[in-house]
């Protein structure tokens, strides 16, 4: 068995290894990381030897970290992220580069669309009938989306939504509420197969399908990193925010989705999101407009050129085919729009 693990912030884990009769054999840990003394790789394989192959990543980390010379430094390495390389190579997780990837990169369209589009294409890669999917959302109009257990009464001011035109529309993902508007959001959608993430916990599938965009920032300049459990930031502040829903129809899929600040109009934000206190005492901060740093100061860029250098940092790593919504996919979506997304009992199912 053969399983890969790039550490979120750090370097290549790779495994080689047999499961025999319900234990680990032949183990071999190797990867672009750094490692000091010599000896503590083989110690790492050793400590694996002979673990049994349902021991989980906490298990096989302590194993690890026992086995340890005291003198050990790891360099883009952790006992964690070893483990989760074993953990993929038993559950045989696929990589990134296992598939076509797709790029879905259409017109503005509505808030309710966006989250119709969402559910539809991630059910066909669970079905096996789309290859993963980047779309990269553009917005006909200004928006909140609330998280799928979020309060409505809670996180919107009617009247500022009123006031500003802005629409309300529910998500199937948890998490918090983002305000968009066209020009001031940069927003993507990944469409994946469960087995991408296999071998992973909720949480490190936060940070390894978030792993992409850090270089991508990285290479705008941008030194970034993921913040648990769904943020990305920077020193300047928060940058982003991801959510994910979880599909278990067909071979299973995942909707990793994420809204990125390109600018910010802050006083319009405040007078249509109901912001509590107890929300900026856990971030730390005693004003929400400290609590984002847009894109637009960080890079200087224009929003199209910060997508299309996006863009260009996937394909590269990746490989990426210019794709689109197939007729039955957007007849489906188009129905959800109505039926769901737009339907007050969706809407405020959480009053």
């Amino acid at each position: 068995m053969h399983g890969e693990y790039k550490i979120p912030g750090g370097k290549l884990v790779v495994v080689d290894l047999d499961d025999r009769d319900g234990v680990l054999r032949n183990v071999r840990v190797a990867g672009d990381f750094f490692l000091e003394p010599d000896e503590a790789l083989g110690a790492i394989d050793r400590a694996l030897e002979g673990a049994p192959s349902d021991t989980d990543t906490a298990g096989l980390t302590a194993r690890i970290e026992a086995a340890l010379p005291e003198s050990t430094t790891m360099y883009g390495l952790t006992a964690e992220g070893i483990a989760v390389c074993v953990r993929r190579a038993l559950t045989r997780a696929t990589e990134w580069t296992d598939y076509d990837w797709q790029l879905i990169h259409e017109p503005p369209q509505s808030p309710a669309l966006h989250m119709a589009l969402d559910e539809v294409l991630t059910s066909e890669v669970a079905a096996g009938r789309r290859s993963p999917t980047l779309r990269v959302w553009e917005w006909d109009s200004p928006a909140v989306i609330i998280g799928s257990f979020q309060s409505l009464r809670n996180e919107v001011d009617p009247e500022g939504a009123a006031r500003h035109g802005v629409t309300v529309v529910r998500r199937i993902s948890g998490g918090g509420a983002m305000f968009v508007e066209a020009e001031n959001t940069i927003t993507y959608s990944l469409s994946v197969p469960a087995s991408l993430v296999s071998g992973l916990s909720f949480a490190e599938s936060y940070a390894y399908l978030d792993d992409w965009v850090l270089n991508a920032l990285g290479d705008m300049g941008i030194k970034a990193w993921y913040l648990p459990l769904n943020d990305i930031a920077s020193k300047e502040g928060k940058i982003a925010g991801a959510a994910q829903k979880r599909l278990a129809a067909g071979g299973g899929a995942v909707l990793h989705h994420v809204t990125m600040s390109y600018n910010i109009d802050a006083e319009k934000m405040l007078d249509v999101l109901r912001i509590g206190k107890e929300k900026m005492s856990d971030k730390g901060t005693r004003s929400a407009k400290k609590r984002v740093d847009p894109l637009r100061r960080q890079t200087g860029l224009p929003r199209d050129e910060v997508i299309d250098r996006m863009i260009g940092s996937f394909r590269t790593r990746y490989g990426l085919a210019e794709g689109r919504v197939t007729a039955q996919e957007m007849a489906r979506a188009e129905e959800l729009a109505l039926s769901k997304y737009s339907s007050e009992a969706w809407t405020a199912r959480v009053p």
